[in-house]
């Protein structure tokens, strides 16, 4: 044998020798193992609270149920009451009527009417006299015990040429002013901080006010004008808050929280944005500015309110061409689209009054209220309400209407209800 091949055989048996070395030390370390787990017992259970390995072919552990959700309340109030009523007290609850001259009181339970708007007629008796504090709120406790639902009672008191309590001077010690007048007055406090200033006598007044109201039973306040004017000009002007798109957005929601601090309904008004149109209350208003121009100037406060948490948006008969150049907007369910899913508002949308000669013309056979309903509103403002309830009853029942939509609205209108804390007694009995 070569000398080569040599080495190379005693390479090799050195390897073999080193490998059944170690196997032979694992295999004692084993045992070695072995012998100490024995000798220290079966392992010991798991503690209580710990992770214990589920047994081959044994029954796991039962998973607890989650805790269920607490019911809502106030959806709870409202289906249960919903549930109870008739397509006739439902299509009544859509209804914001003016307040009747006669048998105001029998006419709640016979139309089933969801509210009561007042004016300043129905702050005085019938020889036209004011009515003390005394009277009149026995007056609205008479229409509220008429009533199997809790109503609404509404008021237009914006201060300044439309007031309608507050010149009762048995409920007010004056007539409030205007939103300009209140707001110069607190800026002329303090001119260097004029802004804030006039915006804390803002906020005053509407807590004076809008307590006043909720005091003596009017519960929703027909206010703030969220439409934008700096035109004294304009015929909206006097009743708007006078100044820029922000500036009023900031008026419209200091505003609606005043009002809900006092638990008193806002109405936004009057959707989308009056502008320098002319007076509805005689005829036919034509709004022809661009789209643009609402999305930049008359959206900003009606959003501001909605953020701030108003229950309602009153909507114009104004016809507003890049909208809907057809019909007006209180009618148009292109303009009702765009608050509900523009601006994003799910409250009760009201019409403006449906007694205006600006709408009286849409409707042949004179079921506006008809048409007020297919286009989206929840509540009809009309002092009609005799024969127009009828006709959605009519239009319901032909199909015309589907009974969806009407339980849909007068979800909203229940929801508003519970909201002014008006459904609580109701629903308890």
């Amino acid at each position: 044998m070569s000398r080569g091949k040599r080495s190379r055989g005693v390479y090799y048996g050195g390897i073999v020798k080193v490998c059944i070395l170690a196997l032979v030390c694992l295999i004692g370390a084993g045992a070695l193992l072995l012998r100490s787990r024995q000798a220290a017992g079966p392992p010991a259970p798991p503690e209580a609270g710990t992770d214990a390995p589920e047994k081959s072919g044994g029954v796991p552990e039962p998973v607890p149920e989650p805790e269920p959700d607490e019911p809502d309340p106030r959806q709870v109030a409202v289906e249960t009451l919903l549930s109870s009523m008739s397509l006739e007290e439902k299509v009544g609850q859509m209804f914001f009527a003016r307040c009747p001259d006669l048998a105001a009181a029998e006419k709640i339970s016979q139309f089933h009417l969801g509210g009561y708007l007042l004016f300043t007629k129905d702050f005085k008796d019938s020889a036209g006299q004011w009515l003390s504090k005394e009277d009149f709120m026995a007056k609205i406790a008479s229409y509220q015990a008429a009533s199997s639902v809790p109503m609404l009672i509404g008021a237009d008191e914006e201060g300044g040429t439309v007031a309608r309590a507050s010149r009762n001077p048995n409920l007010f010690p004056e007539k409030f002013p205007s939103p300009q007048k209140v707001y110069a007055k607190g800026a002329a406090t303090d001119p260097n901080n004029a802004f804030q200033s006039g915006m804390e006598e803002i906020r005053r007044v509407e807590a004076e006010k809008n307590t006043g109201l909720r005091r003596y039973g009017i519960n929703v306040n027909f206010a703030p004008v969220a439409d934008v004017s700096t035109d004294p000009g304009d015929f909206m002007n006097d009743r708007t808050f006078g100044q820029d798109a922000e500036k009023t957005a900031q008026f419209v929601s200091m505003t609606v929280q005043e009002m809900s601090n006092a638990q008193v309904g806002a109405v936004l008004k009057h959707f989308p944005g009056y502008g320098n149109n002319a007076d509805t209350h005689t005829g036919i208003a034509v709004d022809e500015r661009p789209y643009e121009q609402f999305e930049q100037t008359d959206f900003v406060p009606f959003r501001a309110g909605i953020e701030a948490g108003a229950g309602s948006v009153l909507v114009s008969h104004n016809i507003v061409s890049c909208m809907d150049g057809t019909l007006p907007a209180s009618l148009s369910g292109k303009v009702h689209g765009i608050l509900r899913y523009v601006l994003g508002f799910t409250g009760v949308v009201l019409t403006d009054d449906l007694a205006m000669d600006a709408v009286k013309a849409y409707a042949a056979d004179g079921s506006v209220a008809v048409l007020a309903v297919q286009a989206g509103n929840d509540m009809i403002v009309t002092s009609d309400f005799e024969t127009q309830i009828s006709q959605v009853i009519e239009a319901v029942n032909a199909g015309t209407i589907r009974e969806g939509a009407i339980d849909a609205a007068v979800t909203r209108v229940l929801s508003w209800k519970y909201d002014l804390g008006l459904l609580d007694n109701s629903i308890e009995g």
